[in-house]
């Protein structure tokens, strides 16, 4: 089943345009909430600070990437979609 469809019937839309709307309204939200996230993610004590972190700082160069800390991010946004994933 599409996720269009799935969209469509759940939330019983008639026309292309309420499903338009809904969509936006839909995508605007997450945006605030992505906002809202990366406003805390800072606050949050070791997320990037983890070890297996690569962070390599030279005289005018400095690398970072985050390796430990996108597994972990990665491995909890699997469990969340699998829990609410519809069979």
């Amino acid at each position: 089943m599409s996720l269009i469809r799935l969209l469509k019937e759940g939330l019983g839309l008639s026309s292309g345009f309420d499903f338009l709307a809904r969509a936006m309204v839909l995508f605007g939200l997450v945006l605030v909430l992505l906002g809202v996230l990366f406003l805390v993610a800072g606050k949050i004590p070791y997320i990037g600070k983890l070890p297996g972190d690569i962070y390599i700082q030279k005289r005018n160069f400095t690398f970072y990437f985050p390796l430990t800390t996108s597994i972990i991010i990665s491995i909890i946004l699997t469990l969340i979609f699998t829990l609410f994933r519809q069979r």
